[in-house]
């Protein structure tokens, strides 16, 4: 089915890089992606998408392309809907001067059925971004809520420098972990990346060197499958693990092996990621560097992206795989 999608606007790539756990991204503009998905209720796995929509057509940001496009589609209902418009920056421009309520009021007057602005049963909306005007039904709106109500601060276990529930599930996405695979953190900390795995129906098994980590982790997932264990010495079988996501320990205070620097913990790390990963299949790693040449050495570099947390750190994300 072809679907658009209205993105987040925090990161300029990670939006659309999570496309790939659902579909195939056919076109992408600021904020907007089209994409075919075979299975539209899987998009509600996604962390940066608003809004998921039937694709409809697309036009010219203008109100006379937009007055054929709704004249050709000939949509009649008798449900009642609402007609909204959004305009990203850049939508529309001098030579193409629009409001939001003029696409609105198009939509309510050219689409046969009755409308109910507070209460509709269907929603159609044009979202312009940029050189076009993408037009379609929503199906739902993915709400932020469940990931606010898992805030680290909330679980019976925190430590500063945690990644937020959302970030957590971006990665689990990055990495097209499925239903029933076997994903594995091995910095697992204090749990939010395996737990987002299980909500996705996976089975998420973490270690960290830590002790207090792996204890701290126990008490915030229900029914973990934990191990005290050294990253660079994992007990897993060689391609044995569908998926490796992690968020890779930076900073003065984590528990590492006085032997390593923090280099030659990544190296070593990477690795052993890339013995216990099924061939084919994907790792997600994070860090507050770019260890781009290090990864490479051991694995190929999918993707790279950065993501700004607060000024003394950006978050470089890599996804590999053998």
């Amino acid at each position: 089915m072809k679907l658009i999608f209205e993105l987040s606007g925090e990161n300029a790539t990670l939006p659309f890089a999570e496309l790939d756990c659902v579909g195939n991204v056919l076109d992408r503009r600021l904020q907007v992606a089209v994409a075919e998905c075979p299975d539209p209720r899987e998009t509600e796995r996604l962390a940066m998408t608003q809004v998921v929509l039937e694709y409809l057509g697309e036009c010219e940001p203008s109100i006379p392309a937009f007055r054929t496009l709704l004249k050709d589609l000939a949509i009649e209902t008798t449900r009642t809907f609402a007609g909204r418009a959004k305009k990203v920056h850049g939508g529309c421009n001098e030579r193409n001067p629009c409001s939001q309520k003029e696409f609105e009021n198009l939509i309510g007057t050219m689409i046969a059925g009755p409308v109910s602005l507070t209460n509709p049963d269907v929603e159609y909306r044009a979202i312009l971004s940029e050189d076009r005007c993408y037009f379609g039904r929503v199906l739902f709106a993915i709400s932020r809520s469940a990931y606010d109500e898992r805030n680290p601060g909330k679980r019976d276990f925190f430590h500063p420098g945690v990644m937020m529930p959302r970030m957590a599930r971006t990665l689990v996405n990055l990495a097209c972990t499925k239903p029933g695979d076997i994903l594995v953190d091995p910095f697992c900390g204090t749990g939010g990346i395996l737990i987002e795995a299980g909500l996705l129906s996976a089975r998420p098994l973490g270690s960290d060197f830590d002790p207090m980590m792996v204890a701290g982790c126990r008490r915030n997932i229900r029914n973990p499958e934990l191990l005290l264990a050294d990253a660079t010495a994992l007990p897993f079988s060689s391609r044995s693990i569908d998926s490796v996501v992690t968020d890779l320990p930076y900073g003065q205070s984590v528990c590492i092996k006085k032997t390593d620097t923090m280099d030659q913990l990544y190296a070593d790390a990477l690795d052993e990621i890339s013995r216990i990963l099924k061939p084919g299949r994907r790792a997600v790693v994070v860090t507050h560097k770019d260890i781009a040449g290090i990864a490479a050495d051991h694995m190929t570099v999918l993707q790279r992206h950065d993501q700004r947390v607060h000024k003394s750190l950006t978050r470089r994300v890599l996804v590999l795989t053998n």
